[in-house]
């Protein structure tokens, strides 16, 4: 029998109405016990998509024009909103994920946390771009004619729920939240892993769209089988942008139809990376008695949340000397104190374990050490492996990435051997650098390579945690990600969903708020190449 949970309805919300599906049905899952949860979930069809994606459509007129603080207040509400539902929310997304309590707790807090910053960003204006080069009529031998400039969102976006942040990259999560912030009506793809957990969160979303009496349209929330209504929803017409995290063959797939329609539209699609770190001889020779705290440091981010993190360190290089002998050996001695987590879901922990069989057989790769199998299903004991640096150039397999709790450590002799392997390198969303200070020249001349390959560089830390605010970039080259010019954390990512457009010898009559000389919305702008900010005029 299912086990009960949170009073559920089972439905799509397609612009704030329960929506049975066609086109069969689901359940969620617990992974710990592999006990299906209820209630069951209704599959949409495709030709129920449409509902969805009209009604973005004929939201985003209205949506679009909203002022500042409406829009910000609306932000703020949805985070009030899952405040409010936490208990319950949290409650949920223990059984469906199998993730422990502090982990969802601290994931909710960095969802209304995220909307909350985007509704600084909305207040303040800034992600609106203006510019403005007053008309020069003086100017010789042509004149200037008055053009200005500001972003616009460019339509109705749908975003894929992942599956190892249930929240953070889920209904209201970053991708959600920038949209809504630019402006753009949001259709959702729930996963079908956290079914129950992505309907209370969307009911969060539509109860703040009913208290600002906002179009219907302006969120979804859709359910259905992942490949079919994916590629309908990417290939609608209606649809101006696509958000996703999740495998690189899911990722290219959506690509290749956004790319293939009548109207092609961008792709932000995060997809996979191993993250490198490289462990330079002065971090573990300047002071030798760090060698056990770098290895159990390494080890928590290489096994929090049992490995299923996107800037999990899944490579890691160490030099072939004494000192790198006593890491792989610590390395080996901790990992035997690792017990397995719970994986998301038995789909993720079988592939886990293909992954770590197919590493296991390449050639001139060493298993040196494993942990204990977890005490729940799908908790496989986590590993690390071992291979030469020339066994790593000459094989792709061992850049493959497997998520989860595993990490393979090259062993390279000195900087020509880094350099080689980062050039071999494909993109990656992180690359870090752990130093001491006899290795600053060294580190300098990686550094240029390493820019080109990764989109966040770190020293003397590890790539998991992920810190939302101005500066961070999540993002990184192909094929990290679709698009190496953006992030998906942080207010930089609301740039995906907004494009420029230029008002040229506009009356003032006819042009938006943004742009009139008397500045309604008090935004801060770039007048003639000049920062004029508001408390400066």
């Amino acid at each position: 029998m299912p086990t009960q949970s949170a009073n559920l309805r089972g439905q799509s919300l397609i612009a704030g109405e329960p929506t049975f599906g066609e086109a069969g049905e689901t359940t969620g899952w617990n992974p710990s016990t592999n006990e299906s949860l209820s209630p069951t979930y209704s599959l949409l069809a495709i030709e129920q998509l449409g509902a969805a994606t009209e009604a973005a459509a004929e939201s985003f007129t209205s949506f679009r024009s909203l002022d500042p603080t409406t829009r910000a207040n609306f932000l703020e509400q949805i985070a009030q909103n899952l405040t409010d539902s936490s208990e319950t929310i949290i409650e949920r997304a223990k059984l469906e994920t199998g993730l422990p309590e502090s982990r969802l707790r601290g994931e909710i807090s960095r969802t209304t946390g995220q909307l909350s910053l985007f509704a600084r960003l909305v207040r303040s204006g800034d992600h609106h771009g203006v510019r403005i080069d007053p008309e020069r009529s003086e100017r010789d031998p042509r004149p200037r004619t008055d053009i200005r400039q500001r972003k616009i969102p460019v339509g109705p976006v749908a975003i894929f729920g992942a599956s190892n942040f249930p929240l953070a990259f889920s209904t209201a999560g970053g991708d959600t939240a920038a949209a809504l912030a630019a402006g753009c009506p949001v259709v959702f793809k729930a996963h079908n892993a956290h079914p129950g957990t992505s309907e209370l969160v969307g009911n969060g979303i539509m109860e703040a769209v009913k208290k600002f009496e906002l179009h219907p349209g302006v969120f979804s929330l859709v359910f259905g089988v992942g490949t079919e209504i994916g590629q309908a929803l990417v290939s609608d017409p209606n649809i101006a942008a696509v958000g996703f995290t999740g495998s690189r063959s899911g990722g290219l797939a959506l690509l290749k139809t956004a790319s293939e329609r009548p109207i092609p539209i961008p792709v932000y699609a995060e997809m996979s990376s191993i993250n490198p770190v490289y462990i330079f001889q002065g971090a573990l020779r300047d002071d030798k008695s760090d060698i056990k705290a770098l290895a159990n440091t390494y080890l928590s981010s290489v096994t929090g949340s049992s490995g299923q993190l996107c800037t999990q360190p899944g490579l890691v290089f160490v030099p072939s000397t004494t000192e790198g002998d006593e890491f792989v050996e610590a390395v080996a001695n901790a990992i035997e104190h690792h017990e397995g987590q719970t994986m998301l879901t038995s789909d993720i922990h079988n592939a886990w374990l293909n992954g770590i069989h197919t590493l296991a057989t390449q050639e001139g790769v060493v298993e040196i050490g494993r942990g204990e199998t977890g005490t729940t299903q799908n908790s496989p004991a986590p590993t690390v492996f071992q291979a030469s640096i020339d066994a790593f150039l000459s094989n792709p397999v061992l850049q493959s990435e497997i998520f989860g709790a595993v990490s393979l450590m090259v062993r390279y002799k000195d900087i020509h051997d880094l350099l080689r392997a980062s050039q071999a390198l494909e993109g990656q969303l992180t690359t870090t650098l752990r130093i001491g200070k006899s290795d600053l020249e060294g580190a300098s001349h990686l550094l240029p390579i390493l820019e080109q390959k990764a989109g966040r560089l770190l020293v003397n830390d590890w790539p998991t945690g992920v810190e939302v605010g101005h500066a961070m970039v999540h993002g990184g080259p192909f094929t990290a990600t679709s698009d190496p010019r953006s992030t998906s954390v942080g207010t930089l990512a609301i740039e995906r969903f907004l494009r420029p457009v230029a008002y040229q010898n506009f009356p003032q009559e006819l042009l938006p708020a943004s742009l009139k000389n008397d500045n309604p919305w008090q935004l801060n702008r770039l007048i003639d190449g000049v920062v004029t900010k508001v408390d400066e005029k």
